[in-house]
C-alpha cells in the first residue's frame, strides 16, 4: 500500500500538465476577496530535490521540467525545416506554461534547477491571507516529511496537514464555510481501486457541495480501469448539469519493446490527464495555446499529442 513515492516522479512530464492546469485555476479563483478553501487529497511530501538520490535515480525530470526549460532556453528558428517544438513557439510560449515555469524558478536560487515544488508548497504560494490548505498523506514517511516541510513556512493555521486517507477525510469539511473550495486529486492508482474510488469521492463531493472546483489527474495507461475515469467524470458532471474540462497530454508510445537481448523494456508512463469539473471560464482557451506546445516541447517520439475536450 506505501510502495509508491512521489518523490522517483517529481518534475516529470505528468507533474508539468497538472501543476500548470492547478496554477492556472488558483490564479482564476484568487481573483475574487472571498476566502478559499483549498483541498489536495494525496499531498505527499510537499518539497523535492531533484538532484536527490529518488529523483535521480528514475531521472524522470529530466524529461519533465527540465527538458521544458532547456527546449525553451534554445533560439527559436522559424524555417520550413524546424522543428514542431520551434513552430509551436513561433508566436511565443503559451502564457500557462511560463507561469508555470516562473513559479517553479521562484523555488529556486538563480540559475539553479535543485528544488521542485509539489502541489502542497505551489497552492501555499499562490494562497491569500485568509485562504485555507488542507493537506491529507497516509504514507507515514511522506507525511513525517510533509510536516516538516510545511513547518519551514510558518503558515500557522493556514495549512493543515492530516494523515488520514484523502478520500474519505474530505467529507467532512464539504460544504467549506464561504462556499468556495478547490478540490486536487492525484492519487498514485498503485492500488487498483483508487480509480473507482477518486470517481466516487467526486460523486460525494458534488452532492456535498456542488459549486466547487475539482481537478483530478490520472495516468492514461492500457488499463481499463484508468480509461474508465475520464468517462465516468463526463457522466457525473454532465448529469449535474456542470461544466468540465478533459486535458491530455501524450509523450510517448505506450507499446512495450525489447532489446537486442530479448528483454522486455516498459516505456514508463506515456500520458497522463487531466479533468476538471466547474473550470475558470478561461482555463479551455489557455489550454488551447499551452497544450500543443507541451505535446511539441516534451514530445519522446512520433506518438505525442495533446487532446482537450469540453463540455456541460
Amino acid at each position: 500500500m506505501f510502495s509508491y513515492r512521489h518523490a522517483f516522479h517529481a518534475g516529470n512530464h505528468a507533474d508539468v500538465l497538472k501543476h500548470m492546469v492547478l496554477i492556472a485555476i488558483l490564479r482564476y479563483l484568487r481573483q475574487k476577496d472571498t476566502a478559499l478553501t483549498v483541498f489536495d487529497t494525496h499531498a505527499g511530501a510537499g518539497l523535492y530535490r531533484l538532484d536527490g538520490d529518488y529523483a535521480q535515480t528514475s531521472g524522470e525530470a529530466t524529461d519533465g521540467v527540465l527538458r521544458l526549460i532547456a527546449a525553451l532556453e534554445k533560439p527559436v528558428v522559424a524555417s520550413a525545416k524546424a522543428s514542431a517544438a520551434a513552430k509551436s513557439l513561433a508566436n511565443g510560449v503559451a502564457p500557462m506554461i511560463q507561469d508555470y515555469l516562473d513559479l517553479v524558478a521562484g523555488f529556486n536560487t538563480a540559475g539553479s534547477r535543485k528544488i521542485y515544488p509539489g502541489s502542497p508548497f505551489i497552492i501555499q504560494r499562490l494562497l491569500g491571507e485568509r485562504d485555507k490548505l488542507k493537506l491529507f498523506e497516509l504514507h507515514p514517511t511522506d507525511a513525517k516529511t510533509l510536516s516538516s516541510n510545511i513547518a519551514q513556512l510558518e503558515a500557522g493555521r493556514q495549512v493543515a496537514v492530516l494523515r488520514e486517507d484523502g478520500f474519505e477525510g474530505l467529507k467532512k469539511f464539504l460544504p467549506p464555510p464561504a462556499r468556495r473550495a478547490l478540490v486536487l486529486s492525484d492519487p498514485s492508482y498503485e492500488i487498483k481501486n483508487d480509480y473507482a474510488r477518486v470517481v466516487a469521492m467526486v460523486a460525494d463531493s458534488l452532492a456535498r457541495f456542488a459549486t466547487g472546483t475539482y481537478a483530478v489527474w490520472y495516468p492514461i495507461i492500457p488499463r481499463p480501469e484508468a480509461h474508465d475515469v475520464p468517462r465516468k467524470l463526463k457522466t457525473l458532471a454532465t448529469k449535474a448539469g456542470k461544466n468540465w474540462l478533459h486535458a491530455s497530454l501524450t509523450v510517448k508510445s505506450s507499446k512495450l519493446t525489447s532489446n537486442e537481448a530479448g528483454e522486455v523494456i516498459r516505456p514508463g508512463l506515456p500520458a497522463s490527464g487531466m479533468f476538471i469539473i466547474n473550470p475558470p471560464h478561461t482555463l479551455k482557451a489557455g489550454l488551447q495555446l499551452a497544450l500543443p506546445q507541451l505535446a511539441a516541447l516534451l514530445g519522446q517520439d512520433q506518438h505525442a499529442a495533446s487532446t482537450l475536450e469540453s463540455g456541460t
